[in-house]
């Protein structure tokens, strides 16, 4: 499942039943940005309330109906194909497609940090069976490493204490070489960053 930088290859979560391509790698362009094509199939849940620290996100939607929640939890908007939104860095945002159709966005990343490392590693462990029904990974230790690499802080439970939990966690996984077993969803050129 390696991602090369001069190969589209449509990755599909066989869990939640989306698919992904990485359209522009962060390797391409040192670091400033990421775009990744995102289908999701009717009634997929998407991604919970969530912001990211230091990254924003740009969701411009090609096809279908995307709604998103923006700002707060319950603001809802649906996207139409065409349309864009700007969600800068620390603002709450999730995503999902409640209609009846499939629904293709992409999104992109400024910048990129470690994105593009923690949807590979989310769509890699669903397609080895290593996540639960809601495709989220079943070792603790790797969804805080993926956590971390993607920027990601939950709505719900205060900041620090997310940092705390996931800092830790992420040390332990450092200790056992949790990131070794990451590593083969990883193009080749991002292994080491």
């Amino acid at each position: 499942m390696n991602l090369t930088t001069n190969q589209l290859e449509v990755i599909v979560n066989p869990v939640t039943g989306d698919r992904m391509t990485v359209i522009q790698s962060s390797l391409e362009n040192g670091g400033k940005y990421a775009k990744i094509r995102f289908d999701l199939p009717p009634g997929a849940k998407g991604s919970p309330l969530h912001y990211h620290t230091n990254m924003s996100e740009t969701f411009t939607v090609i096809e279908g109906c995307l709604e998103m929640e923006v700002g707060s939890k319950g603001n809802w908007r649906t996207l139409k194909a065409g349309e864009s939104v700007h969600i800068p860095a620390g603002v709450q945002h999730s995503f999902r497609n409640s209609s009846s159709v499939w629904v293709t966005f992409t999104s992109e990343n400024r910048p990129a940090g470690g994105f593009e490392q923690f949807i590979q590693g989310m769509y890699g462990l669903a397609i080895d069976g290593k996540v639960d029904r809601e495709g989220m990974p079943t070792n603790l230790l790797q969804l805080a490493l993926l956590l971390k690499k993607a920027d990601t802080i939950l709505v719900g439970p205060p900041m620090f204490v997310q940092k705390l939990l996931i800092n830790s966690l992420v040390q332990i996984g450092h200790w056992w070489g949790v990131e070794r077993s990451l590593n083969k969803y990883w193009s080749q050129s991002d292994r080491h960053s």
